[in-house]
């Protein structure tokens, strides 16, 4: 019996052992370990690698999932997301729109935001998303079983977000869109842009803004990172993808992760009668600039390394 009870308990260790192990390989391959990290890039004076933006753009598991303090951005834009996962709430007399609900265990935390502006969770009409990933979109199915909103997603992502199922939920999709599809709501009208590369259905949103008198463009960046490899069908998306939204008018540049945008430094600076530190013309491209620089030398690098020696 003690034998037997000895060989439960190893057979156990061991197992606790394999899990542990394979959980901190999980973690390493989503940050980009395991092999060089490479290349490095130089854009507007700073040094930028794989897994440096990957950092960036995630921080750490309290990051994620810790409030950052709600405020408004401007106009009838409100930041309700955590520390590094951007969530939009775009108020309007008719019910509200939210852009990425993030991770299904964060859907609370921005339920709380919500509330603390003032404005009722219930009223969030529409869900709409940047892309593809559990970090921007998998709690889409809690956000809309708690206020009823309807989904609207980006045609190509649809394969992408069907496999999305926290605790085996299926993922709702109640409308279907295309490029240059608009969504309206009580006098507010977002336009979707492809921008594919990161998914095959990122999306970059715009939308107007008032804020002084003045009429503001407004641009809700996906994410413009490539992958580890890229394919062709990859490198064709890119190039439009980095045609696309560099075209687009733009004044307050925003992103699905606040690192993309220097949330924290601006937000420091909000003050009451001086102006508004989001109205960064001058700045909207320094992310696609960074992940263009990026994504160029990843394709040189490996067209390189397929080269014969």
């Amino acid at each position: 019996m003690r034998t037997l009870s000895g060989s439960i308990l190893r057979v156990g260790l061991l197992g606790t052992l394999l899990l542990a192990l394979s959980a901190t390989a999980s973690l390493a391959q989503q940050r980009g370990g395991g092999g060089p990290d490479q290349p490095a890039v130089t854009v507007h004076g700073q040094t930028y690698t794989p897994r440096s933006i990957l950092a960036r753009n995630m921080g750490s598991e309290e990051d994620q999932t810790t409030a950052f303090p709600p405020h408004r951005v401007i106009g009838n834009i409100f930041y309700v997301g955590t520390r590094t996962l951007s969530s939009y709430l775009i108020t309007t007399p008719a019910g509200h729109i939210l852009i990425n609900s993030t991770y299904e265990r964060n859907v609370k935390t921005i339920q709380k935001s919500v509330t603390e502006l003032g404005f009722k969770f219930g009223d969030i009409k529409i869900l709409l998303g940047t892309h593809a990933h559990g970090d921007h979109q998998e709690g889409d199915a809690l956000l809309k079983e708690l206020t009823g909103a309807q989904v609207l997603v980006m045609q190509e992502d649809v394969p992408a977000l069907e496999a999305i199922k926290p605790g085996g939920k299926a993922h709702p999709i109640d409308r279907r869109l295309h490029d240059g599809e608009t969504v309206t709501l009580g006098g507010t009208t977002l336009v979707a842009h492809l921008t594919p590369g990161h998914t095959h259905g990122s999306t970059t949103w715009t939308m107007r803004a008032e804020e002084g008198g003045k009429n503001l463009n407004v641009v809700f960046a996906s994410s413009y990172r490539s992958g580890n490899t890229v394919t062709p069908d990859v490198e064709s998306e890119f190039n439009r993808t980095f045609k696309t939204v560099r075209s687009l008018p733009c004044d307050v540049p925003l992103g699905d992760h606040p690192a993309q945008y220097n949330m924290t430094a601006k937000h420091a600076r909000l003050k009451s009668g001086a102006p508004n530190p989001f109205i960064d013309p001058a700045n909207c491209w320094i992310e696609a600039d960074i992940q263009e620089a990026m994504f160029r030398a990843q394709l040189q690098m490996q067209q390189k390394a397929a080269r014969p020696q």
